[in-house]
């Protein structure tokens, strides 16, 4: 149901019954490895092109997740997923690969919590029983889209990203045991009007902190509501911002409570990434691999993935356009808690 003015809260509580990550060689070299289900040894994963590497990552992280909730593809209801892609064609490509009745939704970087709060509302509503909800990138892919290709050997600022090559995907059900979806906060376009492709933590972090604010003014909570809030993926500079921005609003977010997922997926000292990681593929395989298995575990009890999106395109940045960004919040509660 509607919960304030931009939050649903899902009283029927949708379970996430199974969850799965694929990745490429870089990310299985980062901190999180252990905690991805498959680690590919190179980037084309016997493709021929790296969207077709893409569209690959998707199929075999849905198709994973599927067999984790002990389901079949046909007893999916619905499909909803997107992706960085012109026209968001490896999650489109997926579909027609998983024959699942399928929406495609396009939130840029925020996707991967975009299609879970839509999952989790159908499933919540009654309008389905399993819902598939995922997101995927490819740095080859989508850095020669946005950025420039990496046979291009441009030099990139230190306020640079480096995109995820992974993709997660979650069942959500109608019931079952296991980790509870318990509400989401559907974000506005903020715009501060930067321009800068190789800058989109600082575009993103407003984002971020209005999404937040609302989330805990919809649902009258504070931040220590939650064991953990995690934004993905604002990397260094945005995280930098957003901590700013929250002492300036007056919210008060403890720093060993609030983390990034652009900042955990890749080791600093011995990974080039810049300010950290980005793509569609950060916040899916850092919630759906690393996250989700501290809750499993009883690490944590709630928390609050806030995935962020700049919303432009290689056609708006031509024509000078600033950025547009937009954040979706989702909680999600170890099943015990009532």
């Amino acid at each position: 149901m509607l919960k304030g003015h931009q939050s649903w809260l899902f009283e029927n509580r949708p379970r996430i019954k199974g969850e799965a990550t694929v990745v490429g060689p870089f990310e299985g070299q980062g901190p999180l490895a252990n905690d991805f289900d498959i680690i590919h040894g190179d980037l084309t994963i016997g493709q021929d092109s790296w969207e077709k590497a893409e569209r690959t990552l998707l199929e075999e992280a849905s198709k994973l997740a599927i067999e984790n909730a002990g389901l079949t593809q046909e007893q999916v209801n619905f499909f909803v997923g997107g992706d960085l892609m012109n026209q968001i064609i490896s999650s489109s490509f997926a579909a027609r690969t998983l024959a699942i009745p399928y929406l495609g939704v396009f939130g840029a970087c925020s996707t991967s919590m975009e299609s879970l709060a839509i999952a989790a509302n159908l499933v919540n509503s009654r309008s389905a029983k399993f819902v598939l909800a995922s997101a995927c990138s490819h740095n080859a892919a989508v850095e020669k889209q946005f950025r420039y290709p990496t046979e291009y050997g441009s030099q990139k600022p230190p306020t640079a990203q480096f995109t995820v090559t992974g993709a997660g995907a979650s069942i959500v059900s109608h019931d079952g045991e296991g980790l509870a979806v318990t509400s989401a906060t559907i974000g506005r376009i903020v715009d501060m009007g930067l321009t800068d492709p190789f800058n989109m933590g600082a575009a993103m972090a407003p984002a971020a902190v209005d999404t937040i604010q609302a989330h805990f003014r919809d649902m009258r909570i504070e931040p220590g509501y939650y064991d953990l809030i995690v934004t993905g993926d604002l990397a260094k500079v945005g995280y930098e911002i957003a901590c700013d921005l929250f002492d300036k609003h007056k919210i008060p977010m403890n720093q060993t409570q609030y983390f990034d997922c652009g900042m955990m997926i890749y080791d600093y000292d011995k990974q080039s990434v810049q300010s950290g990681a980005s793509g569609c593929g950060c916040s899916a395989v850092v919630t759906y691999g690393h996250l989700l298995k501290r809750l499993r575990r009883g690490e944590l009890k709630r928390i609050l993935v806030v995935a962020t999106g700049a919303l432009l395109s290689p056609l708006s940045f031509q024509q000078g356009e600033s950025i547009p960004c937009v954040a979706h919040a989702v909680s999600i509660e170890s099943g015990d808690i009532l």
